[in-house]
Protein backbone atom coordinates (compact mmCIF):
# COMPACT_ATOMS: atom_id res chain seq x y z
CA UNK A 1 0.00 0.00 0.00
CA UNK A 2 1.51 3.19 -0.87
CA UNK A 3 0.55 6.26 1.35
CA UNK A 4 2.48 9.25 -0.03
CA UNK A 5 1.99 10.64 3.38
CA UNK A 6 4.73 8.90 4.43
CA UNK A 7 8.70 9.77 3.94
CA UNK A 8 10.59 7.04 5.93
CA UNK A 9 14.35 7.66 5.13
CA UNK A 10 13.52 11.64 5.99
CA UNK A 11 11.57 10.39 9.46
CA UNK A 12 14.59 8.35 9.83
CA UNK A 13 17.58 10.75 9.65
CA UNK A 14 15.19 13.21 11.98
CA UNK A 15 15.56 10.57 14.69
CA UNK A 16 19.05 9.94 14.37
CA UNK A 17 19.41 13.71 14.46
CA UNK A 18 17.71 14.41 17.36
CA UNK A 19 18.94 10.90 19.25
CA UNK A 20 22.59 10.63 21.34
CA UNK A 21 24.15 7.94 19.44
CA UNK A 22 28.02 7.85 19.32
CA UNK A 23 29.62 7.13 15.83
CA UNK A 24 32.45 5.40 15.30
CA UNK A 25 31.98 5.58 11.49
CA UNK A 26 32.39 8.02 8.66
CA UNK A 27 32.46 10.95 8.36
CA UNK A 28 35.52 12.08 10.18
CA UNK A 29 33.64 15.16 11.87
CA UNK A 30 31.42 13.03 14.08
CA UNK A 31 28.50 15.05 13.71
CA UNK A 32 30.38 18.32 13.82
CA UNK A 33 32.12 17.85 16.97
CA UNK A 34 35.29 17.73 15.38
CA UNK A 35 34.63 20.44 12.74
CA UNK A 36 36.12 23.74 12.64
CA UNK A 37 34.16 26.48 14.67
CA UNK A 38 33.63 28.30 11.47
CA UNK A 39 31.42 25.05 9.85
CA UNK A 40 30.46 24.66 13.45
CA UNK A 41 28.93 28.07 13.30
CA UNK A 42 27.43 27.85 9.68
CA UNK A 43 26.07 24.15 9.57
CA UNK A 44 24.90 23.37 12.93
CA UNK A 45 22.11 20.96 12.04
CA UNK A 46 23.47 20.02 8.29
CA UNK A 47 26.92 19.17 10.44
CA UNK A 48 24.50 16.42 13.08
CA UNK A 49 22.77 14.91 10.24
CA UNK A 50 25.69 14.48 7.22
CA UNK A 51 26.22 10.69 7.53
CA UNK A 52 26.61 8.15 4.60
CA UNK A 53 23.59 5.81 4.28
CA UNK A 54 25.38 3.89 6.02
CA UNK A 55 26.70 5.58 8.97
CA UNK A 56 23.32 5.54 11.59
CA UNK A 57 20.22 6.01 8.98
CA UNK A 58 20.31 2.71 6.59
CA UNK A 59 23.17 0.42 5.90
CA UNK A 60 24.30 -0.09 2.50
CA UNK A 61 25.13 -3.97 3.31
CA UNK A 62 21.98 -5.25 4.73
CA UNK A 63 19.85 -2.96 4.02
CA UNK A 64 16.83 -2.16 6.69
CA UNK A 65 14.34 -1.11 4.15
CA UNK A 66 14.05 2.43 4.60
CA UNK A 67 15.62 3.65 0.85
CA UNK A 68 13.77 1.11 -0.92
CA UNK A 69 10.46 1.78 0.51
CA UNK A 70 11.37 5.96 0.00
CA UNK A 71 11.99 5.04 -3.77
CA UNK A 72 9.16 2.92 -3.82
CA UNK A 73 7.09 5.83 -2.77
CA UNK A 74 8.88 8.46 -5.66
CA UNK A 75 8.15 5.94 -8.03
CA UNK A 76 4.17 5.86 -7.23
CA UNK A 77 4.30 9.59 -7.30
CA UNK A 78 6.56 9.56 -10.57
CA UNK A 79 4.00 7.23 -12.59
CA UNK A 80 7.28 4.53 -12.51
CA UNK A 81 7.72 0.92 -12.10
CA UNK A 82 10.86 1.47 -10.21
CA UNK A 83 12.65 4.52 -9.34
CA UNK A 84 16.66 5.76 -7.81
CA UNK A 85 17.45 8.70 -5.95
CA UNK A 86 20.91 9.94 -7.33
CA UNK A 87 23.10 12.06 -4.84
CA UNK A 88 25.41 13.01 -7.74
CA UNK A 89 22.61 14.67 -9.78
CA UNK A 90 21.17 13.90 -12.91
CA UNK A 91 24.39 12.70 -14.62
CA UNK A 92 24.41 9.80 -12.50
CA UNK A 93 20.93 8.81 -14.42
CA UNK A 94 21.93 10.30 -17.70
CA UNK A 95 24.72 7.77 -17.69
CA UNK A 96 23.32 4.44 -16.31
CA UNK A 97 20.36 4.96 -18.32
CA UNK A 98 22.18 5.65 -21.60
CA UNK A 99 24.51 2.34 -21.03
CA UNK A 100 21.19 0.35 -19.52
CA UNK A 101 20.53 0.41 -23.52
CA UNK A 102 23.25 0.35 -25.74
CA UNK A 103 26.81 -1.40 -25.82
CA UNK A 104 30.02 -0.69 -28.24
CA UNK A 105 28.67 0.45 -31.61
CA UNK A 106 25.09 0.51 -31.12
CA UNK A 107 22.78 3.09 -32.50
CA UNK A 108 20.83 5.36 -30.28
CA UNK A 109 19.44 8.30 -31.69
CA UNK A 110 20.28 11.11 -29.67
CA UNK A 111 19.11 15.12 -29.65
CA UNK A 112 22.10 16.72 -30.45
CA UNK A 113 21.01 19.36 -27.81
CA UNK A 114 22.74 16.50 -25.46
CA UNK A 115 24.03 17.60 -22.10
CA UNK A 116 27.56 16.83 -21.49
CA UNK A 117 26.32 13.77 -19.12
CA UNK A 118 24.73 12.25 -21.91
CA UNK A 119 28.23 12.84 -24.14
CA UNK A 120 29.40 11.17 -21.24
CA UNK A 121 27.34 8.02 -21.61
CA UNK A 122 27.95 8.03 -25.53
CA UNK A 123 31.63 7.98 -24.83
CA UNK A 124 31.26 5.32 -21.67
CA UNK A 125 28.87 2.92 -23.75
CA UNK A 126 31.03 3.37 -27.52
CA UNK A 127 27.12 3.73 -28.89
CA UNK A 128 26.69 5.61 -32.30
CA UNK A 129 24.87 8.56 -32.21
CA UNK A 130 22.72 9.36 -34.93
CA UNK A 131 21.84 12.45 -33.63
CA UNK A 132 18.40 14.50 -34.27
CA UNK A 133 18.59 18.22 -34.57
CA UNK A 134 15.62 20.31 -32.85
CA UNK A 135 14.09 23.02 -35.11
CA UNK A 136 15.13 26.50 -34.80
CA UNK A 137 12.93 29.13 -33.83
CA UNK A 138 14.18 31.82 -36.94
CA UNK A 139 13.39 35.01 -34.94
CA UNK A 140 15.30 34.17 -31.72
CA UNK A 141 17.50 31.35 -32.99
CA UNK A 142 16.92 29.12 -29.97
CA UNK A 143 15.85 25.74 -30.62
CA UNK A 144 12.04 24.18 -30.22
CA UNK A 145 12.35 20.84 -29.89
CA UNK A 146 12.37 17.70 -31.64
CA UNK A 147 9.92 17.03 -34.22
CA UNK A 148 8.33 13.98 -33.63
CA UNK A 149 8.18 13.28 -37.56
CA UNK A 150 11.88 13.77 -37.46
CA UNK A 151 12.05 10.82 -34.79
CA UNK A 152 9.90 8.88 -37.03
CA UNK A 153 12.09 9.72 -40.27
CA UNK A 154 15.32 8.75 -38.38
CA UNK A 155 13.84 5.42 -36.78
CA UNK A 156 12.82 4.50 -40.16
CA UNK A 157 16.39 4.76 -41.16
CA UNK A 158 18.00 3.35 -38.47
CA UNK A 159 16.07 -0.20 -38.23
CA UNK A 160 18.72 -1.18 -35.57
CA UNK A 161 18.55 1.96 -33.40
CA UNK A 162 18.31 1.06 -29.63
CA UNK A 163 16.90 3.63 -27.92
CA UNK A 164 15.60 7.46 -28.76
CA UNK A 165 17.35 9.65 -26.48
CA UNK A 166 16.12 13.57 -25.53
CA UNK A 167 16.86 16.42 -23.78
CA UNK A 168 12.73 17.62 -22.39
CA UNK A 169 12.58 20.51 -21.47
CA UNK A 170 15.49 22.16 -22.66
CA UNK A 171 17.49 24.82 -20.86
CA UNK A 172 14.99 27.78 -21.71
CA UNK A 173 12.11 25.62 -20.91
CA UNK A 174 10.96 24.01 -24.06
CA UNK A 175 9.32 20.71 -24.33
CA UNK A 176 8.92 18.46 -27.05
CA UNK A 177 6.21 16.97 -27.80
CA UNK A 178 6.89 13.46 -25.92
CA UNK A 179 3.40 12.02 -26.17
CA UNK A 180 3.17 11.63 -30.25
CA UNK A 181 7.23 10.62 -29.97
CA UNK A 182 6.51 7.90 -27.61
CA UNK A 183 3.68 6.77 -29.62
CA UNK A 184 6.43 6.21 -32.76
CA UNK A 185 9.03 4.73 -30.16
CA UNK A 186 6.60 2.36 -29.00
CA UNK A 187 5.47 1.16 -32.21
CA UNK A 188 8.61 0.97 -33.19
CA UNK A 189 9.78 -1.10 -30.19
CA UNK A 190 12.13 1.15 -29.01
CA UNK A 191 12.81 2.71 -25.70
CA UNK A 192 12.37 6.74 -25.12
CA UNK A 193 14.78 7.81 -22.94
CA UNK A 194 14.64 11.19 -21.36
CA UNK A 195 17.14 13.70 -20.01
CA UNK A 196 14.77 15.85 -18.01
CA UNK A 197 17.06 17.56 -15.47
CA UNK A 198 15.04 21.11 -16.04
CA UNK A 199 11.63 19.36 -15.40
CA UNK A 200 10.98 17.79 -12.03
CA UNK A 201 7.61 20.28 -11.48
CA UNK A 202 6.45 19.25 -14.84
CA UNK A 203 4.45 16.27 -13.36
CA UNK A 204 2.70 17.85 -10.34
CA UNK A 205 0.78 20.96 -12.39
CA UNK A 206 -0.88 20.63 -15.58
CA UNK A 207 -0.32 23.86 -16.95
CA UNK A 208 3.42 23.04 -16.90
CA UNK A 209 2.81 19.36 -17.69
CA UNK A 210 2.57 16.54 -18.95
CA UNK A 211 5.78 15.03 -17.31
CA UNK A 212 8.04 12.97 -19.80
CA UNK A 213 6.91 9.80 -17.51
CA UNK A 214 2.97 11.00 -18.21
CA UNK A 215 4.08 11.05 -21.85
CA UNK A 216 4.97 7.83 -22.27
CA UNK A 217 8.57 7.69 -21.48
CA UNK A 218 10.22 4.24 -20.64
CA UNK A 219 12.57 6.22 -18.49
CA UNK A 220 13.15 9.79 -17.08
CA UNK A 221 15.98 11.24 -14.71
CA UNK A 222 15.26 14.92 -13.47
CA UNK A 223 17.19 17.01 -11.29
CA UNK A 224 15.02 17.39 -8.14
CA UNK A 225 17.24 20.45 -6.54
CA UNK A 226 16.98 21.78 -9.19
CA UNK A 227 13.10 23.04 -9.06
CA UNK A 228 12.33 21.64 -6.02
CA UNK A 229 13.35 21.07 -2.74
CA UNK A 230 15.91 18.78 -2.89
CA UNK A 231 19.38 19.45 -1.83
CA UNK A 232 22.01 20.19 -4.38
CA UNK A 233 22.92 17.07 -6.42
CA UNK A 234 19.83 15.68 -5.35
CA UNK A 235 17.31 13.87 -8.51
CA UNK A 236 15.38 11.32 -9.42
CA UNK A 237 15.62 8.05 -11.90
CA UNK A 238 12.48 6.58 -12.76
CA UNK A 239 11.36 3.49 -15.28
CA UNK A 240 9.09 1.21 -16.69
CA UNK A 241 9.85 -2.59 -16.60
CA UNK A 242 8.19 -3.33 -20.13
CA UNK A 243 11.17 -1.96 -22.36
CA UNK A 244 13.78 -1.41 -19.66
CA UNK A 245 15.88 -3.88 -18.23
CA UNK A 246 15.49 -2.72 -14.27
CA UNK A 247 17.58 -4.75 -13.09
CA UNK A 248 20.73 -3.75 -15.31
CA UNK A 249 19.71 -0.11 -14.49
CA UNK A 250 19.92 -0.84 -10.82
CA UNK A 251 23.45 -2.28 -11.34
CA UNK A 252 24.27 0.20 -13.43
CA UNK A 253 23.17 3.58 -11.32
CA UNK A 254 24.94 1.60 -8.37
CA UNK A 255 27.97 1.68 -10.68
CA UNK A 256 28.26 5.02 -11.71
CA UNK A 257 27.03 6.48 -8.46
CA UNK A 258 29.57 7.19 -5.38
CA UNK A 259 29.73 4.54 -2.98
CA UNK A 260 29.60 7.07 -0.28
CA UNK A 261 26.02 8.30 -0.15
CA UNK A 262 25.21 11.07 1.66
CA UNK A 263 22.22 10.61 3.55
CA UNK A 264 20.97 14.35 3.83
CA UNK A 265 21.01 14.24 0.56
CA UNK A 266 18.13 10.96 0.29
CA UNK A 267 16.21 13.15 2.79
CA UNK A 268 15.89 16.35 1.14
CA UNK A 269 14.74 13.97 -1.81
CA UNK A 270 12.21 11.29 0.31
CA UNK A 271 11.11 15.04 2.25
CA UNK A 272 10.78 16.95 -1.62
CA UNK A 273 8.56 13.70 -3.05
CA UNK A 274 5.91 13.74 -0.44
CA UNK A 275 5.55 17.65 -0.29
CA UNK A 276 5.01 17.84 -3.89
CA UNK A 277 3.06 14.93 -4.10
CA UNK A 278 0.18 16.05 -1.31
CA UNK A 279 0.63 19.66 -2.37
CA UNK A 280 2.71 20.30 -5.50
CA UNK A 281 -0.27 21.60 -7.58
CA UNK A 282 -0.91 24.51 -5.05
CA UNK A 283 2.67 25.10 -4.51
CA UNK A 284 3.45 25.34 -8.15
CA UNK A 285 -0.10 27.45 -8.96
CA UNK A 286 1.29 29.62 -6.84
CA UNK A 287 4.76 29.83 -8.47
CA UNK A 288 3.28 30.07 -12.34
CA UNK A 289 0.99 33.57 -10.63
CA UNK A 290 4.08 34.66 -9.46
CA UNK A 291 5.93 34.09 -12.78
CA UNK A 292 3.37 35.53 -14.98
CA UNK A 293 3.66 38.73 -12.74
CA UNK A 294 7.17 39.14 -13.44
CA UNK A 295 6.95 38.50 -17.30
CA UNK A 296 3.99 41.19 -17.76
CA UNK A 297 5.89 43.74 -15.72
CA UNK A 298 9.24 42.84 -17.93
CA UNK A 299 7.44 42.98 -21.21
CA UNK A 300 6.84 46.99 -20.94
CA UNK A 301 10.43 47.52 -20.27
CA UNK A 302 12.27 48.97 -23.30
CA UNK A 303 14.75 47.07 -25.12
CA UNK A 304 14.01 43.46 -22.92
CA UNK A 305 12.58 41.15 -25.22
CA UNK A 306 10.97 38.32 -23.09
CA UNK A 307 11.00 34.89 -24.46
CA UNK A 308 6.79 33.94 -24.29
CA UNK A 309 4.47 30.59 -25.83
CA UNK A 310 4.95 32.45 -29.09
CA UNK A 311 8.15 30.44 -30.18
CA UNK A 312 6.26 27.50 -29.85
CA UNK A 313 3.05 28.34 -31.56
CA UNK A 314 3.78 27.00 -35.23
CA UNK A 315 4.79 23.49 -33.05
CA UNK A 316 2.01 21.43 -32.26
CA UNK A 317 2.85 19.61 -28.80
CA UNK A 318 5.72 22.00 -27.59
CA UNK A 319 5.20 24.15 -24.67
CA UNK A 320 7.23 26.61 -23.18
CA UNK A 321 7.76 25.91 -18.94
CA UNK A 322 5.95 29.45 -17.91
CA UNK A 323 8.08 30.02 -14.31
CA UNK A 324 10.90 29.58 -16.96
CA UNK A 325 11.58 33.47 -17.95
CA UNK A 326 14.11 33.92 -20.23
CA UNK A 327 15.09 38.07 -21.20
CA UNK A 328 17.17 38.78 -23.88
CA UNK A 329 18.56 41.97 -23.43
CA UNK A 330 20.50 42.54 -26.27
CA UNK A 331 18.74 44.96 -27.93
CA UNK A 332 19.25 47.23 -25.04
CA UNK A 333 23.06 46.70 -25.95
CA UNK A 334 23.97 44.84 -22.60
CA UNK A 335 25.37 41.10 -22.85
CA UNK A 336 24.16 38.61 -20.64
CA UNK A 337 27.35 38.44 -18.60
CA UNK A 338 26.80 42.37 -17.81
CA UNK A 339 23.31 42.25 -17.14
CA UNK A 340 24.21 38.70 -14.57
CA UNK A 341 26.68 41.30 -12.93
CA UNK A 342 24.90 44.30 -12.91
CA UNK A 343 22.06 42.32 -10.93
CA UNK A 344 24.01 40.87 -8.99
CA UNK A 345 26.37 43.55 -7.87
CA UNK A 346 23.56 46.30 -7.70
CA UNK A 347 20.21 44.61 -6.64
CA UNK A 348 21.41 41.34 -4.77
CA UNK A 349 19.50 39.07 -7.51
CA UNK A 350 21.91 36.33 -8.50
CA UNK A 351 20.07 34.90 -12.45
CA UNK A 352 20.00 31.05 -13.14
CA UNK A 353 22.34 31.63 -16.63
CA UNK A 354 23.77 34.37 -18.77
CA UNK A 355 25.16 34.06 -22.12
CA UNK A 356 26.34 36.57 -24.74
CA UNK A 357 22.58 37.67 -25.21
CA UNK A 358 20.69 36.84 -22.74
CA UNK A 359 19.55 36.43 -18.84
CA UNK A 360 17.16 33.43 -17.56
CA UNK A 361 15.27 33.72 -13.89
CA UNK A 362 14.19 30.47 -12.82
CA UNK A 363 10.38 31.05 -10.31
CA UNK A 364 9.83 28.01 -8.27
CA UNK A 365 8.23 27.18 -4.43
CA UNK A 366 10.17 29.24 -3.27
CA UNK A 367 9.85 32.24 -4.30
CA UNK A 368 7.47 35.21 -2.93
CA UNK A 369 5.88 38.37 -4.47
CA UNK A 370 9.21 40.03 -2.40
CA UNK A 371 11.65 38.26 -4.89
CA UNK A 372 9.78 39.21 -7.88
CA UNK A 373 9.63 42.93 -6.97
CA UNK A 374 13.76 42.84 -6.42
CA UNK A 375 14.00 41.45 -9.78
CA UNK A 376 11.66 43.73 -11.47
CA UNK A 377 13.12 46.57 -9.62
CA UNK A 378 17.15 44.72 -10.91
CA UNK A 379 16.01 44.99 -14.45
CA UNK A 380 14.04 48.17 -14.74
CA UNK A 381 16.77 50.07 -13.25
CA UNK A 382 18.61 48.32 -16.10
CA UNK A 383 16.59 49.13 -18.70
CA UNK A 384 16.83 52.71 -18.06
CA UNK A 385 20.54 52.47 -18.86
CA UNK A 386 20.55 51.43 -22.99
CA UNK A 387 24.22 51.19 -24.96
CA UNK A 388 24.80 50.69 -28.39
CA UNK A 389 23.95 47.11 -29.61
CA UNK A 390 27.19 44.69 -30.38
CA UNK A 391 25.32 41.40 -30.91
CA UNK A 392 22.88 39.85 -33.39
CA UNK A 393 20.52 37.07 -32.50
CA UNK A 394 23.00 34.57 -34.74
CA UNK A 395 25.46 35.02 -31.79
CA UNK A 396 23.30 32.64 -29.21
CA UNK A 397 25.16 29.66 -28.95
CA UNK A 398 21.59 27.38 -28.95
CA UNK A 399 20.94 28.33 -32.79
CA UNK A 400 22.35 26.45 -35.78
CA UNK A 401 25.87 27.06 -35.17
CA UNK A 402 25.24 24.20 -32.50
CA UNK A 403 24.24 22.04 -34.89
CA UNK A 404 26.14 22.47 -38.17
CA UNK A 405 29.18 19.91 -37.45
CA UNK A 406 30.09 16.88 -39.13
CA UNK A 407 30.07 14.00 -37.40
CA UNK A 408 33.14 11.79 -38.28
CA UNK A 409 33.40 9.16 -35.60
CA UNK A 410 31.56 8.04 -32.52
CA UNK A 411 32.51 10.45 -29.43
CA UNK A 412 34.33 7.30 -27.69
CA UNK A 413 36.70 6.85 -30.89
CA UNK A 414 37.33 10.46 -30.84
CA UNK A 415 37.93 10.50 -27.14
CA UNK A 416 40.29 7.08 -27.02
CA UNK A 417 42.51 7.85 -30.01
CA UNK A 418 45.98 9.38 -30.11
CA UNK A 419 45.43 13.08 -30.05
CA UNK A 420 47.94 16.35 -30.29
CA UNK A 421 47.24 20.09 -29.85
CA UNK A 422 46.64 22.66 -32.40
CA UNK A 423 45.67 26.32 -31.77
CA UNK A 424 41.78 27.55 -31.92
CA UNK A 425 42.80 28.81 -35.57
CA UNK A 426 44.48 25.42 -36.74
CA UNK A 427 41.55 23.49 -35.88
CA UNK A 428 39.71 24.61 -38.51
CA UNK A 429 38.57 21.51 -40.05
CA UNK A 430 40.14 19.03 -37.78
CA UNK A 431 38.37 16.54 -36.08
CA UNK A 432 37.58 17.46 -32.57
CA UNK A 433 38.79 14.92 -29.71
CA UNK A 434 37.14 16.73 -26.40
CA UNK A 435 33.84 17.96 -26.56
CA UNK A 436 33.86 22.37 -26.59
CA UNK A 437 31.26 23.22 -23.68
CA UNK A 438 30.03 26.87 -23.32
CA UNK A 439 28.66 26.78 -19.57
CA UNK A 440 25.50 27.05 -18.87
CA UNK A 441 23.92 25.31 -20.38
CA UNK A 442 26.31 22.27 -20.87
CA UNK A 443 25.62 21.53 -24.35
CA UNK A 444 28.63 20.99 -26.06
CA UNK A 445 28.98 23.20 -28.98
CA UNK A 446 31.56 20.92 -30.73
CA UNK A 447 31.21 17.54 -29.51
CA UNK A 448 34.22 14.61 -29.58
CA UNK A 449 34.08 13.42 -33.59
CA UNK A 450 32.64 16.55 -34.74
CA UNK A 451 34.75 18.25 -37.82
CA UNK A 452 35.69 21.99 -35.94
CA UNK A 453 33.69 25.00 -37.88
CA UNK A 454 35.57 27.99 -38.49
CA UNK A 455 32.39 29.65 -37.40
CA UNK A 456 32.51 28.23 -34.39
CA UNK A 457 36.07 29.28 -33.66
CA UNK A 458 34.97 32.80 -34.65
CA UNK A 459 31.59 32.32 -32.00
CA UNK A 460 34.19 30.78 -29.33
CA UNK A 461 36.42 34.00 -30.05
CA UNK A 462 33.65 36.40 -29.63
CA UNK A 463 32.44 34.51 -26.27
CA UNK A 464 35.87 34.54 -25.03
CA UNK A 465 36.02 38.03 -24.80
CA UNK A 466 32.56 38.82 -23.18
CA UNK A 467 33.31 36.54 -20.62
CA UNK A 468 32.10 33.20 -21.65
CA UNK A 469 32.79 30.11 -19.28
CA UNK A 470 33.78 27.03 -21.63
CA UNK A 471 33.60 23.57 -19.42
CA UNK A 472 35.34 20.26 -20.75
CA UNK A 473 38.53 21.19 -22.39
CA UNK A 474 41.73 20.36 -21.55
CA UNK A 475 42.90 24.04 -22.03
CA UNK A 476 40.81 26.40 -20.03
CA UNK A 477 42.06 29.14 -21.82
CA UNK A 478 40.61 27.82 -25.18
CA UNK A 479 43.59 29.07 -26.73
CA UNK A 480 44.50 25.37 -28.00
CA UNK A 481 42.21 22.14 -28.67
CA UNK A 482 42.72 18.73 -28.73
CA UNK A 483 42.46 16.90 -32.18
CA UNK A 484 42.45 13.79 -33.36
CA UNK A 485 46.53 13.08 -34.66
Amino acid sequence: MIDQNEAPFFDALRAFATGSGVPFSTPGHKRGIGAPQGMRDLLPDALGCDVPHGGGVDTTHLSYGLLKRAEALAAAAYSGDSARYLVNGSTTGNVAMLMSVANDSDTVLVTRMLHKSLMTGLIQSGARPVYLTPEIHAERNLPIGVAPSQVAEALARHADARAVVLASPSYVGISSDLRSIADICHAANVPLLVDEAWGPHLHFHPAVGPSAMQAGADAAVSSTHKMLAALTQGSTLVARRERIDVARLDTLVDMTQTTSPSALIYASLDASRRQMALEGEALLSRAIHLATELRSSLTRLPGLAVVSDDIVSASPGARLDPTRIMIDVHQLGWTGYEAEEFLRTEHGVYVEMSDLLSVMLLITIGDSEESIERAAAGLTAMAAQPRPVRHAAAARSLGELLYGGEAVTTPREAFTRPSRVVSVEASIGEISAEAITPYPPGVPIVAPGERIQAATVDYLRIGLREGMYISGMSDPTCETIRVIA
